[in-house]
C-alpha cells in the first residue's frame, strides 16, 4: 500500500495514488489487483481513473532484475453515466520495460463490466475497500519511527480496534491471466509490482507512484504527500542502493529504542534485505499468503499491517483484527472484490 492518508494532494490526485497491490491464485489463473483513489483521502476526490494515465502491472521472472511482462491498462474519459472505456495491452520481453512500446491490445471493455474469458479477463470500477487498519495504531507506529522512540500504545487499544476503512471505497483494476499463459506457468517464481504513469511534455512517461510490498509508504515515508520521494520514480532494481541504508537505519533506531534485539543494526539490515527490491514475490499456482512465517504473494484477506508492523519492530504486534472484519468487501469468485 502506498497512500491511504488524508492529504490535500491525495484528494486532488487520488486517481494516481496506489493504495494496494494483491497477487494470488484465482479461479482460472493468476490474479493481479491494483487499487487507487481511496475515499479515505477526502470527500472531494475525483471519481474514476485518470484518462491520461497508464496503470501497469510489472512481472519479473525467476529473480530477474527487469520485468519480462507488463500488463498496461488505460481508460478513456467518463461518459455521461460515469463509465469509462478501458483497454488492456500486453508487453513482453524488452517491450515490457519500454514506455515507448505500444504492446498488443488484448482486451477492450468498460468499467463495471467483466471483459474476457478464462484465458484473460479484466474488471475495473469502484469497490468497497477491503483493506483494514486502525489509523490510531498507524499513528503510533509513525511517531516511533519519526523520532526513533519507544512505541507509545496508550492511544490505541487492541481489545477494541476501529477499522478506519469500514466505509471507504476505492477504484480497483482486477486482471486474471489464465494458467495456459507461457510466462505465468504453475511453479514459476515471479516478482510483481505496479505503477501509475503520466505523459510528459517531452514525449515520454513519468512514473508517478508505485507499489510492491504493502505498507511501505505509510511506515517509511508517511509524509510523502506530493510524490517527491525518489521511491516513487525509482525502478525496483535500484531500491537497495537508493533506500537500503535509509530503511536499515530507521528500523535499527526503532528496534534499539524498543529493546527488541541485542543487535539492532543487524536487524535493520535484515529488514531492508527482505523488503528490497520492493516487489511481491509469488510462486505461480500456489496458495498466496502475506503472513508471519511465509510471504508469498498477497490475498485480499491478509492482515498486511500486522505482518509489516511485526517485521519492522522485530516483535509481535497485533492489530486486534481478523480477516472477517472486511468479509463483506471481498468475494470468492471473479472479480474477487465487491462493487460499491
Amino acid at each position: 500500500m502506498s497512500h491511504h492518508l488524508d492529504t490535500p494532494l491525495a484528494a486532488q490526485s487520488g486517481q494516481l495514488f496506489i493504495t494496494d497491490l494483491y497477487v494470488f491464485d484465482g479461479e482460472h489463473g493468476t490474479v493481479f489487483v491494483m487499487n487507487v483513489n481511496s475515499s479515505i483521502t477526502g470527500a472531494d476526490i475525483k471519481p474514476g481513473f485518470h484518462h491520461e494515465a497508464r496503470y501497469e502491472f510489472k512481472v519479473h521472472v525467476d529473480g530477474g532484475e527487469d520485468e519480462e511482462l507488463t500488463y498496461r491498462v488505460t481508460f478513456d474519459e467518463p461518459d455521461p453515466e460515469g463509465r469509462q472505456a478501458l483497454q488492456v495491452y500486453a508487453l513482453t520481453g524488452s517491450e515490457a520495460r519500454d514506455d515507448l512500446a505500444t504492446g498488443t491490445l488484448v482486451l477492450e471493455g468498460r468499467t463495471g463490466e467483466t471483459v474476457g474469458d478464462q484465458r484473460l479477463r479484466v474488471w475495473a470500477g469502484r469497490i468497497r475497500d477491503p483493506f483494514y487498519i486502525d489509523l490510531d495504531q498507524l499513528a503510533a507506529i509513525n511517531k516511533a519511527f519519526k523520532h526513533g522512540t519507544r512505541l507509545d500504545r496508550s492511544a490505541w487499544h487492541p481489545e477494541n480496534p476501529r477499522n478506519s476503512f469500514a466505509d471507504a471505497t476505492v477504484e480497483s483494476i482486477v486482471l486474471e491471466v489464465g494458467g495456459q499463459d507461457s510466462m505465468l506457468r504453475d511453479g514459476m517464481q515471479v516478482g510483481v509490482w505496479c505503477a501509475t504513469k503520466l505523459a510528459t511534455d517531452a514525449g515520454g512517461w513519468w512514473q508517478i507512484n508505485r507499489a510492491g510490498h504493502p505498507m511501505m509508504w505509510p511506515i517509511f515515508w508517511p509524509t510523502d504527500t506530493d510524490f517527491s520521494n525518489p521511491a516513487n520514480v525509482r525502478h525496483p532494481r535500484d531500491d537497495a542502493k537508493g533506500a537500503g541504508d535509509e530503511i536499515a537505519s530507521i528500523v535499527a533506531r526503532v528496534i534499539d529504542a524498543n529493546g527488541t534485539s541485542a543487535d539492532p543494526a543487524a536487524c535493520g539490515r535484515s529488514v531492508a534485505r527482505q523488503l528490497l527490491p520492493d516487489v511481491l514475490s509469488y510462486r505461480i499456482g500456489s496458495r498466496a499468503i502475506f503472513g508471519f512465517a511465509e510471504r508469498n504473494g498477497r490475498q485480499i484477506r491478509d492482515n498486511a499491517p500486522e505482518v509489516m508492523f511485526s517485521l519492522v519492530m522485530n516483535t509481535g504486534i497485533t492489530t486486534g483484527f481478523d480477516a472477517d472484519v472486511a468479509l463483506e468487501a471481498r468475494s470468492e469468485s471473479f472479480p474477487y472484490v465487491v462493487a460499491a
